[in-house]
């Protein structure tokens, strides 16, 4: 078995048994006690596949039923592959599949508008009820804020929305520009408890639609309304510009188009509020299975790929907040809720997508747990001046809106 070379390498904690489609059992133990996982190859093309390319075919196998758990969850096993890779020695084939997704990254992140557009309808355009599932009531897909161990997901999707407004020094009467508004959650929420006005932008249809449906239903019609349009298609001049887990979206190759769009849009006296995922270890490319599957032209950036784009527009950054295990957290409560809906998902789709989403959801949050992924949330403004010192104004305002939600 040729991924029988590569797993010998790489399990040194815990125990992997894995049984080929002849029947055969291969037992990869590591030297420090872990955990126990086992799994069965129905193919026999597919220890090839995963030996060339285990970040592609270890998911297509799991869609596909080509490999089966059979002690364990899909979540087991990736924590478990993730926890001996993050301890493995060295390998001469890790730098290879690594650098080979690195190399052709600026050609998978090229997103002129139209493949935007195209790349937000595969992932945003499902089903409606699909999210309704397994997102928070607000429907914020995008990390939750959790600031006290009993929180549930929407108290930390609800305290994500306060700690992002708590930035952005909202006053009455403000325009405010909300770029990849999802379902228009985060708009409504500014407009009502803020009383600003908010434009928001998207390049999902349901999306669009769905955001403008609640806008009107909540009576917020006249001060909130939802775009089907690109960044840099907007025009006109915003106090306030925030943009919540739509930059993974935006490209290395753009970055340069988007921070120009920004301060285009941005009062000389305005402030801006990046939210976004990323990644501590340095410049990487998106995981090949995510990128076909999941988010078609996404990438998490690290801040060194980031910081000095926006340097060279000018802009000044005036806060950067790093959010670790936050997402982990957040991404364990969607899987949760998930699973427990996986019946319906599979009545509105099939079971290869319920393994699918499964799996993007598990991954996803060892990705935040073991592999060095994390959220930071930028706070920038062209005026050096236009922001207090000190950042009490946010723990201020934050804290005392709390209580007022509390009260309420």
């Amino acid at each position: 078995m040729l991924f029988a070379h590569l797993l010998g390498h790489v399990i040194t904690i815990g125990t992997l048994r894995v049984t080929t489609p002849d029947g055969m059992s291969h037992v990869f133990a590591g030297s420090t006690p872990g955990p126990s996982i086992s799994i069965r190859l129905h193919d026999r093309a597919l220890s090839r596949k995963l030996f060339l390319n285990p970040r592609l075919h270890l998911g297509e196998a799991f869609m596909d039923g080509t490999l089966t758990i059979e002690d364990g969850t899909v979540y087991d096993l990736l924590d478990f592959l993730a926890l001996n890779i993050e301890h493995a020695p060295p390998h001469p084939l890790r730098p290879l599949y690594a650098g080979f997704g690195r190399f052709f990254r600026s050609a998978q992140q090229y997103n002129p508008r139209r493949r935007a557009r195209a790349n937000a309808a595969h992932h945003y355009d499902l089903s409606d009820r699909l999210y309704e599932l397994f997102l928070d009531k607000d429907r914020q897909y995008s990390c939750g804020y959790f600031t006290a161990p009993g929180d549930d997901i929407d108290t930390a999707q609800l305290n994500k929305k306060r700690h992002l407004a708590s930035k952005l020094l909202l006053r009455p009467g403000q325009k405010v520009l909300d770029i990849g508004c999802g379902w228009g959650g985060l708009a409504l929420y500014l407009a009502r408890e803020c009383g600003v006005d908010v434009t928001g932008l998207t390049l999902s249809r349901e999306q669009q639609k769905v955001a403008s449906e609640r806008a009107a239903a909540a009576g917020l019609a006249d001060r909130v309304r939802f775009h089907l349009r690109d960044y840099r298609e907007e025009t006109g001049s915003y106090d306030r510009i925030v943009s919540v887990g739509m930059f993974e979206h935006v490209g290395v190759v753009h970055y340069g188009q988007f921070f120009a769009a920004m301060k285009r849009l941005l009062a000389d006296r305005g402030v801006a509020v990046l939210h976004a995922i990323g990644r501590s270890d340095g410049p990487g490319s998106t995981n090949p299975w995510i990128r076909k599957y999941i988010f078609p032209g996404g990438y998490s950036p690290a801040l060194s790929e980031v910081v000095p784009v926006v340097e060279k527009t000018g802009l000044w950054v005036t806060d950067i907040e790093i959010l670790r295990l936050h997402y982990a957290q957040t991404l364990r409560a969607w899987r949760q809720r998930f699973l427990a809906h996986r019946d319906e998902v599979a009545r509105l789709y099939d079971e290869r997508f319920c393994r699918m989403w499964e799996f993007y959801l598990a991954g996803s949050e060892v990705a935040f747990r073991r592999q060095g992924h994390m959220v930071w949330q930028m706070q920038l403004a062209k005026a050096v001046d236009v922001v207090p010192l000190t950042r009490d104004y946010m723990v201020d305002w934050e804290r005392e809106r709390q209580r007022t939600d509390r009260a309420a």
